[in-house]
């Protein structure tokens, strides 16, 4: 059984529509990467995932059980978090003051102490600047901090939106190994990439949207050997 099925969603924002039919299956352990162009609705997609929008029409079922209509904590609670585009850390606070927010939900009982180490342990830098503001660290040390805050309440599923948007190509590299680091943890990762062949490289499967719609999906390692897909995300590779 997929641990997320997503099965003919549509979904948008007040009367216009943005997903008009998209399907998708992940199996539990995997990375899977969604691409697609600008406007194709792989944001939305995720909203929706989320709870921040209600399909119209769809469903979305999470280890077998309908999660449409449930609150963002109801959705944490069960095991899925989402991690924005990058600028969503809270850059007034410093680093350890960002992962507790990631772990507001959570019962009195729960050791965030304990947690505080896991997620040093994993990204060390971090560590290195737990008392510091989140608005000093460089962009790729932000995305660790994004990343170490979404794995405070260990979840199965994580929603990563763009990881590497806007980071330095030299540091691409080292946040898909972290992703990679967290999957090999047990957790199920979906990603919307617009780095192609590097996120490519990272995935075990791949979605292509296209106006709101599942146009084509296929192992990671194999997607990019579609002639279409290659005309219309690497053309400049092709000429």
């Amino acid at each position: 059984m997929p641990i997320l099925e997503v099965r003919d969603v549509h979904a948008g924002y007040d009367q216009f529509l943005v997903l008009q039919g998209v399907d998708l299956e992940v199996t539990e352990g995997q990375i899977v990467c969604i691409i697609g162009p600008n406007g194709a609705g792989k944001s939305t997609l995720f909203k929706t995932l989320f709870g921040l929008l209600r399909p119209s029409q769809g469903s979305i079922e999470f280890r077998g059980e309908s999660i449409v209509g449930l609150s963002q904590r109801e959705l944490l609670d069960r095991g899925i978090a989402y991690i924005l585009q990058r600028n969503a850390v809270f850059p007034d606070m410093t680093v350890e003051e960002n992962l507790e927010m990631g772990a507001f939900t959570a019962n009195d009982d729960f050791d965030v102490d304990a947690k505080f180490d896991e997620m040093y342990d994993i990204f060390p830098v971090l560590e290195e600047k737990r008392d510091h503001k989140a608005s000093t660290l460089s962009g790729g040390q932000q995305q660790m901090v994004e990343f170490a805050r979404g794995l405070m309440l260990d979840p199965d599923l994580l929603l990563l939106d763009e990881p590497t948007a806007g980071l330095a190509p030299k540091i691409i590299d080292d946040v898909f190994a972290k992703v990679r680091q967290i999957n090999d943890l047990g957790v199920t990762v979906l990603m919307i990439e617009q780095n192609i062949k590097t996120g490519l490289q990272y995935a075990d499967h791949a979605y292509v949207l296209e106006n709101g719609q599942t146009k084509f999906d296929g192992p990671a390692d194999t997607i990019l050997d579609r002639p279409e897909i290659r005309e219309a995300y690497l053309k400049e590779e092709i000429d």
